[in-house]
């Protein structure tokens, strides 16, 4: 099995309930961050760390990401003929040409473990990255760059974890992991959903995934857990016993964009840093009233 990794897979099938009524029709990954959507954050960063190959886990209503990612000439054509070279680049080059979209419909919603099972058809044989869009991370260099690293001197699959409050264990997998070196730890155990009292840390899994193909097996045979849906910390728990698995401390702001407040948080942070609109925006942010 090659260290390089080529396929990248979005589960994008969710409903996004937290935020209605802007998601009635428009799914949660197109919601923008100052001027690009959640899902393009997604698909720059494993376009960054090699993946050729973007696998997007559908269901209805997710149409308007399929466009996103395909080509317009009647907008490219109008851009032009305005002058706006500059945008109509930007609109052309949103995936590069080297690289393939490929679309999976999810028939029910039956879970994270259920939605990674769907994209065996195309990733086959492959390590391959999950990237969960909501999950926002600003890092120098991409995370899962990072993490890619760490799979290619290892070989086991890596999981992007970082601390979260005691409290909150209850929204994540959380691991309970043996330190190795440079932030990786070996995976002892992992448990969805666990309460305060019974969390083995603090350690959280964040939404990024390097995962071997053996966890389509386990997921084949993997039953409905924490609510009902087949969970991917699950079959991950059964790996661990057959194969190394690992934790990495990610280098890296990250910004839980499920929630409202997470979603505001990233919003300020990308304006501040915009080019064109980073001075003007902290100006005014300096000149509010609180």
């Amino acid at each position: 099995m090659s260290s390089a990794i080529r396929y990248a897979v979005f589960p994008v099938a969710g409903k996004g309930t937290r935020f209605l009524p802007a998601t009635k029709a428009s799914p949660k990954e197109m919601l923008p961050v100052v001027d690009k959507p959640l899902i393009q954050y997604a698909v720059e960063e494993a376009i960054e760390a090699g993946a050729t190959n973007l696998v997007f886990i559908t269901g209805r209503t997710k149409r308007a990401i399929e466009d996103h990612f395909d080509v317009e000439p009647e907008l490219e054509q109008l851009l032009a003929s305005k002058d706006k070279e500059v945008l109509r680049d930007m609109v052309r080059n949103i995936v590069p040409p080297h690289v393939n979209c490929i679309y999976v419909r999810q028939g029910e919603p039956l879970g994270l473990g259920h939605a990674v099972l769907c994209a065996r058809p195309v990733v086959g044989a492959q390590p391959f990255f999950v990237h969960l869009a909501d999950d926002l991370i600003d890092a120098e260099v991409a995370c899962f760059a990072q993490m890619a690293r760490k799979f290619a001197a290892t070989g086991g699959s890596v999981l992007g974890v970082e601390e979260v409050p005691r409290d909150q264990t209850r929204q994540y997998g959380i691991i309970d992991a043996e330190p190795v070196e440079g932030g990786l730890r070996r995976l002892r155990g992992i448990v969805e959903k666990p309460r305060p009292e019974d969390a083995p840390s603090n350690l959280a899994v964040v939404g990024r995934y390097i995962l071997t193909p053996r966890i389509f097996d386990l997921l084949e045979e993997t039953r409905a857990g924490a609510g009902g849906e087949i969970q991917l910390t699950d079959a991950i728990a059964r790996l661990l016993l057959e194969e190394p698995v690992y934790g990495f401390e990610f280098d890296g702001l990250r910004f839980d964009c499920g929630s409202k407040l997470g979603y505001l948080e990233a919003t300020v942070h990308y304006a501040l840093k915009h080019p064109e609109l980073g001075a003007d925006f902290r100006a005014h942010l300096a000149g509010l009233t609180l």
